[in-house]
C-alpha cells in the first residue's frame, strides 16, 4: 500500500473533509444535476411518509416545494407512502403526486409502513400488531393490495415484525402451527423466536407478495430490515429465507449520536457493518441504505451518509421529508448538501473496489449472549472488518465471537483456522465456551477482554490497540497506528479510508504515513 495517491476530487470538493466542512476549490456545483449524472452509482432518496402525502403533497402549492428541496438537496427518487399508523394515504393525492415527480424527472415507489395495522400487539402495542390474528392478517393483505394498484415498487418500513404474547399467539406456538387464512404451516420448535420467524415468513409469502403480484405482475417489493441486527430472529426476521423471498433488500443504517440521552449509544460503525453483512446475504438484491435525523448533530448526520456509502449502499435514503423541515433537520441537510459531491465520488470509488480486512463472522440468526453488537466497537477500535455470514474459510485473518456459536460445526472450522497459522481473535467470551474444545493457546491467537460489555473497548489505550492490530493487519501488508474511535476501511483494488469518530483531531500512522485527521473527519486515498 505505498505509492498512493489522492484521486478523491468532485466537482471542486475535495475528500480531505475537516468535521461538517468542506475544503472548496470551485464554485458549488448544481446538486441536481450533478446527482443525475452520478445515479448509476449511487443516488439520493426520500420518503413521503402516508401523512406528508396528506399534509405537504395535498396542494400543488405543497408538491412545488418539495419539488425544489429534492432538487437543492441532490435527491433524484422518492418513495411516496400508502399507509403509516393506521392512515391510509388518498389515491387521487398519490397519483398525483407521482405524476408531478416524475415529470420532475424523480423516479417513484411506494411504501407501507406495517403501523397500528390491526390487533395490537401485546408487547409495543402502540405500533405493532398481532398477525396471528385472522383480521388483521386480511387488513394487511388490502394494504399491500392498495399499494400494488399504485406503484411497481413498494418499500416495507422496518416495522415488519412482532412481538406478541396474547393468548392467540401461545397457542399457536406451542401447538407449532401458523396459520394464514385456511392454510396451516408447521414451526419447527416451540420457542417465541421459531414462531415469530415461521410466521413473519409466511405471512410475507401469503399476504403481501402473493396478493401484491395478483393486483400488479410487475410489483417489486423490498423488505428494508432495521439495524438491530441481533435481535433480528427474536421478533420474527429471517434475513436468509425472508431475502430470499423478497425481491430486493434495504437496511436500516440509522446510527444518531452515540451520546445522545433518547437515541444515543448506537456507535457509527454499525452503519457499515450491518450494510456489509447484509449485503454479503442479499448480494444483487442489496438496494440501499435509510437513516434518518432524529438524535444528530450535523456531524453525526453526516456520518451516517460516510458508513451507508462506504458499507456498499447503492443508494441513500434520507427519512422522511416531513421530519427533516423541523428540529435538526434543516441543518442536516444544508450539511449533507455540502458534502453530497465527495460522498458520490466516494460511492463511485467504492463500486468499483471490495472490501478486504478481518473476516467478522455472523451467522443469521444467531445469538449475541452478553456480546451484543461487539462487531460495531470491534470496528471502532480501527480494526477493518469484513463482515461475513458463512464462515470465512479461505480469509487470511478473522475475528470470532460467542454468534459464531450458531454455527453447529464451528469448533472444528477454528481448528483448522487456527492450525493454518491465520491471525485470529477472539472475544473472552468465546474462548471460555471454547475451552476444553478448541486449543486456544497458539501464538497467532488473542483474546479480546469485552468482559461481558462490548462498549468497555472503546476505553482501550493506543498502545493496546495497537498490540491488537498489528498481527491482524499483517496478511493485508498493513500497519496502522491510532487512537480509539478511529476506524479503518481497505478495499482491492487499492484503496483505503480513516475516518475520525472523536470530537478532537487525532494523529495517526498508516503503513509508515502520517496523517492528521480533523475532528469527525476522514481521509480517502484511492489509487
Amino acid at each position: 500500500m505505498k505509492n498512493w495517491k489522492l484521486a478523491v476530487f468532485c466537482a471542486g470538493i475535495c475528500c480531505l473533509s475537516r468535521g461538517a466542512e468542506v475544503v472548496e476549490t470551485k464554485s458549488a456545483p448544481n446538486l441536481w444535476t450533478l446527482a443525475k449524472s452520478q445515479a448509476r452509482f449511487h443516488r439520493f432518496a426520500t420518503l413521503f411518509s402516508a401523512q406528508d402525502v396528506r399534509d405537504q403533497l395535498s396542494t400543488d402549492a405543497g408538491i412545488d416545494r418539495a419539488i425544489d428541496w429534492c432538487r437543492r438537496t441532490g435527491v433524484t427518487h422518492v418513495f411516496l407512502e400508502e399507509f403509516r399508523d393506521g392512515y391510509q394515504a388518498d389515491r387521487v393525492a398519490l397519483r398525483h403526486a407521482k405524476e408531478r415527480f416524475q415529470a420532475a424527472g424523480c423516479v417513484t415507489s411506494g411504501c407501507v409502513t406495517t403501523t397500528k395495522v390491526g390487533k395490537p400487539s401485546t408487547g409495543w402495542k402502540d405500533t405493532i400488531s398481532c398477525y396471528t390474528d385472522p383480521a388483521t392478517q386480511q387488513k394487511l393483505q388490502a394494504i399491500f393490495e392498495y399499494a400494488a394498484s399504485l406503484f411497481d415498487e413498494i418499500m416495507i418500513d422496518d416495522f415488519w415484525f412482532t412481538d406478541c404474547t396474547c393468548a392467540e399467539c401461545d397457542t399457536a406456538r406451542r401447538a407449532r402451527t401458523v396459520t394464514i387464512g385456511d392454510k396451516s404451516y408447521p414451526v419447527s420448535g416451540d420457542t417465541w423466536e421459531d414462531y415469530r420467524r415461521e410466521l413473519m415468513d409466511r405471512l410475507s409469502r401469503d399476504r403481501l407478495l402473493g396478493p401484491a403480484k395478483r393486483v400488479n405482475p410487475r410489483v417489486k417489493l423490498i423488505i428494508k430490515y432495521p439495524q438491530w441486527y441481533d435481535r433480528f430472529h427474536e421478533r420474527g426476521y429471517d434475513v436468509v429465507r425472508e431475502t430470499a423471498d423478497f425481491d430486493r433488500i434495504w437496511v436500516g443504517t440509522e446510527t444518531r449520536d452515540y451520546g445522545d440521552p433518547r437515541w444515543g449509544g448506537t456507535v457509527p460503525y454499525e452503519a457499515y457493518f450491518i450494510m456489509r453483512w447484509l449485503g454479503g446475504i442479499g448480494g444483487a438484491k442489496c438496494g440501499g441504505g435509510w437513516y434518518d435525523w432524529l438524535g444528530t448533530t450535523e456531524r453525526t448526520y453526516v456520518e451516517q451518509a460516510r458508513q451507508t456509502v462506504l458499507g456498499g449502499a447503492r443508494e441513500s435514503l434520507l427519512f422522511c421529508y416531513g421530519g427533516l423541515q423541523g428540529t435538526t433537520g434543516p441543518k442536516d441537510v444544508e450539511a449533507l448538501r455540502a458534502h453530497l459531491p465527495e460522498l458520490l465520488e466516494v460511492a463511485r470509488q467504492v463500486r468499483r473496489r471490495a472490501p478486504i480486512g478481518l473476516a467478522a463472522y455472523k451467522p443469521p440468526n444467531s445469538h449475541a449472549e452478553d456480546e451484543s453488537r461487539v462487531f460495531d466497537f470491534v470496528g471502532m477500535m480501527g480494526l477493518p472488518l469484513a463482515p461475513c455470514h458463512q464462515f470465512p474459510a479461505n480469509a487470511p485473518a478473522a475475528f470470532f465471537s460467542v454468534h459464531a456459536l450458531k454455527d453447529g460445526d464451528f469448533a472444528r472450522k477454528l481448528a483448522t483456522f487456527i492450525q493454518a497459522g491465520k491471525p485470529v481473535l477472539l472475544t473472552d467470551g468465546l474462548a471460555r465456551r471454547l475451552a476444553g474444545h478448541v486449543t486456544l493457546d497458539a501464538r497467532n491467537v488473542q483474546i479480546l477482554p469485552v468482559k461481558g460489555d462490548p462498549k468497555s473497548l472503546l476505553q482501550l489505550s493506543q498502545t493496546e490497540l495497537d498490540e491488537f492490530r498489528a498481527p491482524l493487519l499483517r496478511p493485508e501488508k498493513t500497519s496502522f497506528r491510532a487512537p480509539g474511535r478511529v476506524a479503518l476501511y481497505l478495499f482491492k483494488p487499492a484503496g483505503w479510508v480513516v475516518e475520525n469518530f472523536n470530537d478532537q483531531p487525532v494523529e495517526v500512522e498508516l503503513n509508515g504515513q502520517k496523517l492528521t485527521v480533523e475532528p469527525r473527519g476522514w481521509h480517502c486515498r484511492w489509487e
